[in-house]
């Protein structure tokens, strides 16, 4: 139900970065990102009566995609949570692949208490898109197949967000890599997991204003402890950082990812002397981009 992704290299962004890169490609997955990882994964470990009730989440996008998809495809009801300012290319997908969308104001607060009264209204049983634990373990495997395959990395790197895909890469790295550390990129304007490693206790953001929106959310309380066990550092990039890391693969590889995917190549490019002459694998996380807000 998952493609195992390419794994991509390019001669000019090995020369530019100084290290040896391996770009995971997820945004070749099934609905564009690794997300449809995570809901597969969670999704066939219910009950025959909980899929009856269907599932309920809240995202700004990607995750709302792979939960409809991924319930279309096990005949399970999908209730999804969109905040208004998610992508209309997201929404409209989301409804393309039969999930039934509600809008909410678009803070955590309000997806959050949108997404408990529709549980409380259908029985759905909630999904979060980074927190539960099959979602991070599904979501772990894109690195597990990018270990497979190049078992020689040193480092693997990934954006963080909502922190499912860090904790799951992690585990990975830990368990099937040799040796291999960890990293992840983030944005300054939402910097919580990095203020969240440096402070000990999961941190917030006052305000989310980056080109990333995938990355907008915040660490969940199984997949910060993973992540303070296992994660070396994460490294915060400016958008201007972003958006030229995205423009450069866009150009260079001719593949499309969006801006969120393009943060842990724009972290290798700002702190290189970290990865200089290393085998450095980087999973792109998706290539969920509306063509009508492109930042460049």
């Amino acid at each position: 139900m998952v493609h195992r992704t390419p794994v991509l290299q390019s001669r000019l962004l090995n020369a530019l970065s100084g290290a040896e890169l391996y770009f995971k490609c997820e945004n070749f997955q099934r609905m564009g990102a690794f997300k449809m990882r995570g809901a597969i994964n969670a999704i066939a470990q219910l009950s025959a009566q909980q899929r009856a009730k269907g599932v309920v989440t809240h995202s700004s996008g990607n995750f709302a995609q792979a939960v409809a998809l991924a319930a279309s495809e096990l005949g399970v009801p999908a209730y999804i949570v969109m905040p208004s300012s998610a992508p209309q290319v997201k929404k409209t997908a989301v409804i393309g692949y039969g999930g039934k969308v509600t809008v909410s104001e678009p803070t955590l607060e309000a997806r959050e208490a949108m997404a408990s009264k529709i549980q409380g209204e259908t029985g759905a049983t909630f999904l979060h898109p980074s927190n539960d634990i099959p979602v991070i373990l599904g979501q772990g495997t894109a690195a597990i197949e990018l270990l497979e395959d190049h078992p020689e990395l040193e480092v693997v790197l990934t954006p963080v967000g909502g922190g499912g895909l860090l904790a799951g890469t992690a585990l990975a790295a830990h368990y099937y890599g040799n040796s291999c550390k960890v990293y992840a990129g983030e944005p300054m304007e939402a910097d919580d997991a990095y203020r969240s490693l440096r402070s000990g206790k999961i941190e917030t953001n006052e305000s989310t204003n980056t080109v990333a929106d995938g990355l907008r959310t915040q660490l969940g309380d199984n997949n910060f402890p993973i992540i303070q066990q296992l994660v070396e550092d994460i490294i915060r990039v400016e958008e201007d950082e972003i958006v030229a890391a995205m423009r450069l693969i866009w150009e260079r590889m001719k593949i499309i990812i969006e801006p969120s995917c393009a943060v842990p190549f724009a972290a290798v490019l700002k702190q290189p002397e970290l990865f200089a002459g290393k085998r450095v694998g980087i999973v792109l996380s998706g290539g969920n981009v509306d063509l009508n807000e492109l930042p460049f």
